[in-house]
């Protein structure tokens, strides 16, 4: 005899107002797409080193490169695809760009993981 999996119901069930309510809630599908794009960005350690860096201070490309012992062409790179996804800002500075977290929510994404893979 085989055992069914704990993950699925022994019978047919469905929760017809559970499921009504949280169709009404779920957002629009390309939103949720939208959003896992994001967190696709968030998946290379490079970016998330670079964001990380942002939280911290306000950067030249230069300052990556060596903070993160990169070359300024690697970084570059990286810097684009992280303001491609409006995740961080650029202002000019004389020739120099500097670079930021774009809003308090790139912040808080950041600190929120951090928290999250450090519980116990």
């Amino acid at each position: 005899m085989s055992e069914r999996p704990i993950d699925a119901c022994s019978f047919l069930c469905v929760h017809e107002e559970v499921v009504e309510k949280v169709q009404q809630n779920l957002p629009d599908i390309d939103d949720l797409l939208r959003l896992a794009e994001l967190f696709k960005i968030f998946g290379d350690g490079t970016r998330v080193r670079i964001l990380y860096v942002l939280l911290e201070a306000e950067v030249c490309v230069c300052d990556l490169a060596t903070l993160l012992g990169m070359s300024q062409s690697a970084v570059s790179h990286q810097l684009r695809v992280l303001k491609d996804a409006r995740l961080i800002k650029a202002r000019r500075e004389g020739k120099t760009v500097f670079y930021s977290l774009a809003d308090d929510h790139v912040a808080t994404l950041l600190r929120q993981g951090m928290e999250h893979i450090c519980e116990e």
